[in-house]
């Protein structure tokens, strides 16, 4: 009997020496490569996507306070699915099939209707288009409400970097130089959920400069961005075999960092998150950043990577 991967049908897209596959279980990133070298710490294709690598978050990130919302005056409650803190985590699509559709050796679509249920009675289309290019690779999400009914909709992604250190191999979380044009940083309670804001001048958070991560655990929610001419925010993470960088567009407005020091050893800051979201955890309640989307209305935007590996910080 023919068995079927965990993560589903996989594409590959090619551009140069660079290769990045997309999945067909939560149409999310399993893996890229430049020159060989992984730059998404990623898994293979015998695996399921473990602690979120790769996958898009959707129709929230992060996270909804006991999986509870009201929204236009009727009480919801969601799955809770991060049991020890109580909490709805990472949307609804991340387990689904989507559909793929090859456009080129160098891009590809991936397509789901996530349909109404219970605690989410909202239907909504998403789609996810992937293009790798001479400048990396872009990613471009878009909603549309197809539903009768206004909905509430969040976007955000969730992979993981990794890059080689002088001698190829890759290096751990404290050997990277990192860049975050962020004023503002959340505070959040035991349970991960928002309880305030800081400015980051001066303190432990102040990644606006390049800076030796070193020792410094984050799980840390990022705003107000600085952006460049192009409306650009952008992180840039740097290690003595290369560099590369995250940027988001104005559609983004929130950035996590997440430098795993939860998972235990052999996983724990082995790579860091930069996790672009159009709002911070428990936006259903806050309704901080949160998208309300009416009948037919859509809205979108993209984020994407660019390596440059041996172009280490100098």
């Amino acid at each position: 009997m023919e068995t079927t991967a965990p993560s589903g049908r996989q594409l590959e897209l090619e551009h140069g020496d660079s290769r990045v596959v997309i999945t067909e279980v939560g149409g999310g990133l399993r893996d890229y490569r430049v020159g060989g070298f992984a730059v998404l710490d990623g898994y293979g294709a015998d695996a399921m996507a473990s602690r979120g690598r790769g996958q898009l978050l959707l129709p929230w990130p992060n996270r909804v306070d006991g999986g509870r919302y009201t929204f236009r005056g009727t009480e919801h409650q969601l799955p809770v699915n991060e049991v020890a803190l109580n909490n709805a985590s990472h949307g609804l699509t991340r387990w689904l099939g989507w559909g793929l559709e090859r456009l080129d050796v160098n891009a590809a679509r991936a397509d789901i209707i996530l349909r109404a249920q219970s605690g989410y009675p909202f239907t909504v289309a998403f789609s996810a288009l992937y293009r790798l290019a001479d400048d990396g690779l872009t990613v471009t999400v878009t909603a549309t409400n197809l539903g009768a009914q206004a909905a509430p909709v969040g976007l955000g992604a969730h992979p993981y970097f990794v890059l080689p250190g002088a001698d190829g191999a890759p290096v751990m979380v404290d050997d990277l130089t990192v860049t975050v044009p962020a004023e503002t940083r959340l505070l959040v309670d035991g349970r991960l959920l928002p309880v305030g804001t800081e400015k980051v001048a001066g303190g432990p958070f102040d990644l606006r400069h390049p800076r030796p991560l070193g020792d410094l655990a984050l799980d840390t929610c990022f705003t107000d961005l600085t952006r460049d001419a192009q409306g650009r925010a952008v992180v840039t993470l740097a290690a003595a075999g290369g560099a590369l960088t995250v940027w988001q567009d104005e559609t983004w407005p929130y950035l996590q960092l997440f430098t795993g020091d939860s998972f235990g050893p052999g996983q724990a800051r082995r790579s860091i998150a930069v996790e672009p979201m159009t709002c911070p955890a428990n936006a259903f309640n806050s309704g901080d950043g949160l998208r309300v989307l009416e009948p037919g209305e859509s809205f979108g935007g993209s984020w994407g990577v660019s390596p440059q590996l041996g172009a280490g910080p100098g």
